[in-house]
């Protein structure tokens, strides 16, 4: 329990300051900004999707079996990140606001992105109570998704009116629901196993959902040749760091 208690609690705060990462790239050109982040996105979707396919799902099957539970489990996070979408009207978007691509209001997003980094806490925090090397990988899919939607988040702020400075405080302090997420998981997953098998497919549900709805969807709005190769590629870096994890994980 310690040690997943400290995996867990480093792996979050690390996942929370990438919402200060937004400053880094408030100089560049437009242009420039949307291919590093599609290119972001590329990889992040391809680290969701194998995550979830390559080390949670397959954890969660060896435990217990493919049974009904777990298929309402996965089907649960599909359907609980829609509902986030639809009731709080926010969407998971990884593009900076701009004339031709709104958002919603500012707090509107704080308060969707807070929920959704909550539920990345209770995550993380669940996948090391299992395996310190299903931790490891989920940490390092909700990171690499983390770094284009909180430059996109940082974007909404600034178009919202907000100082550069108010922009990241507020992002930051909407980061740190995970640390309350992850301390709640600890708690209620050290006295339930079922909590933490149950939260597992759950999340990969989440992944899917988050990947296959709002991030391929970006990506196909460049459809150049070399977009596609770009994005292609990038999609297939993500899923080989996944696969790269699984080796290091038996140790070959």
């Amino acid at each position: 329990m310690i040690s997943a208690a400290f995996y867990t609690i480093i792996s979050v705060l690390a996942v929370s300051l990438v919402s200060i990462i937004g400053v880094i790239f408030i100089f560049l050109k437009k242009q420039s900004l949307k291919k590093i982040l599609l290119f972001l996105v590329s990889l992040s979707a391809g680290s969701l999707f194998g995550g979830a396919f390559l080390h949670i799902l397959p954890e969660v099957v060896e435990e217990q079996g493919f049974t009904l539970t777990i298929s309402l489990s996965v089907l649960g996070g599909i359907m609980l990140f829609f509902l986030i979408e639809k009731v709080i009207h926010w969407r998971h978007c990884h593009i900076p606001t701009s004339d031709d691509h709104p958002h919603h209001l500012a707090p509107m997003n704080l308060i969707g992105d807070g929920v959704h980094n909550f539920v990345d806490g209770l995550i993380i925090a669940a996948a090391y109570l299992v395996d310190v090397h299903v931790g490891i990988a989920t940490t390092l899919a909700v990171l690499l998704h983390e770094v284009p939607q909180e430059i996109g988040d940082f974007g909404v702020l600034l178009h919202a009116g907000l100082s550069k400075a108010k922009a990241l405080f507020y992002n930051f302090l909407s980061a740190l629901t995970a640390l309350v997420g992850a301390i709640i998981g600890l708690i209620i997953g050290s006295g339930s196993e079922m909590f933490t098998l149950l939260i597992l497919p759950f999340a990969a549900g989440g992944f899917l959902y988050i990947a296959g709805s709002d991030l391929i969807p970006e990506l196909h709005k460049e459809c150049k040749p070399k977009d596609i190769a770009l994005h292609f590629g990038a999609m297939l870096l993500g899923i080989g760091l996944m696969v790269a994890l699984k080796f290091l994980e038996f140790g070959v």
